[in-house]
């Protein structure tokens, strides 16, 4: 998976959120709001190019203090909702 071009994380009134640039901006026409951990694993992924649920899932396990079941499961929602709004490709 990556993250589509032209979609970048950006701060607004003090929420992290994804926004379309550019040709990008043309199909989306919405802010996708990011918690801490989402905004984390967005630039995660970002930095990693292509990217795996597991491979996010490893990063948030030496990152935080969670299990490696319970992180797979949060990569693997927020990585369904990015798909949902139609930010990564898979």
């Amino acid at each position: 998976m990556k993250i589509k071009k032209g979609f970048v994380l950006r701060e607004v009134c003090g929420e992290n959120v994804i926004i379309g640039e550019g040709l990008g901006a043309i199909d989306f026409g919405k802010l996708l709001a990011l918690n801490e951990t989402a905004t984390w694993l967005w630039k995660q992924a970002q930095e990693m190019g292509n990217f795996t649920i597991d491979a996010l899932a490893d990063k948030l396990c030496e990152e935080y203090e969670v299990s490696p079941n319970e992180a797979r499961q949060d990569v693997s929602d927020i990585i369904t909702e990015w798909s949902h709004v139609g930010v990564i490709d898979e």
